[in-house]
């Protein structure tokens, strides 16, 4: 267990070496920070969450590449990736109509799936159809990744609520969401599924 003296420096070395619970210590000592200093900025919860858990999924890349170099200002870091995620995900929803969304881009999420502001009856049925073809691959992914899809998106569990329940930490529970999303993609690729209309 972690002393709360503990510094953050002290804390990413850790986990660097391979100690995932520094890691969740940092989360919970800042999560809640981050979190709001994101709906602050989006004024939407669902999207915060979203933009959450790309921001730690960063994080966690940057970290376990050694490419973290902010000594003594890990939260200050953290925000900043938090700001350039919102202005990002502003940047792609101006440029791309919902409905259009690119399946080879990285920050893709599957499960944006068509938000039609006026949708007709075809339209409600290519998103069921779509919906079905992503719930049919997510039932060929690994167990723990697709049990991590499932909680995630379709009883809307938290990453915090993910972790206990599987009794991984959060950044396992990150990392299933983000192999995951990296299968999904190349599975939709080789069946030729295209998330558009």
């Amino acid at each position: 267990m972690y002393d709360s003296d503990i510094g953050d420096d002290q804390l990413i070395e850790n986990f660097v070496k391979g100690d995932n619970k520094a890691f969740d210590v940092l989360l919970k000592k800042y999560q809640n920070r981050i979190f709001s200093y994101i709906i602050q900025l989006v004024h939407d919860h669902d999207l915060a969450n979203d933009v959450f858990q790309d921001v730690f999924i960063k994080v966690v890349t940057h970290l376990k590449r050694k490419s973290y170099n902010h000594q003594g200002k890990f939260l200050s870091w953290v925000l900043r990736i938090a700001h350039n995620q919102v202005i990002d995900h502003f940047r792609k929803d101006a440029k791309m109509p919902s409905v259009g969304k690119s399946a080879t881009n990285d920050d893709f999420n599957i499960f944006d799936v068509l938000k039609l502001e006026e949708s007709s009856i075809e339209d409600e049925m290519v998103n069921k159809q779509i919906l079905a073809d992503v719930r049919s691959l997510v039932e060929q992914l690994p167990k723990d990744q697709m049990d991590v899809v499932k909680m995630r998106y379709f009883s809307g569990m938290s990453f915090q609520d993910i972790a206990d329940k599987s009794n991984v930490s959060i950044n396992t529970a990150l990392g299933r969401m983000r192999y995951a999303l990296i299968n999904l993609r190349k599975m939709m690729k080789e069946k030729n599924i295209a998330l558009v209309v």
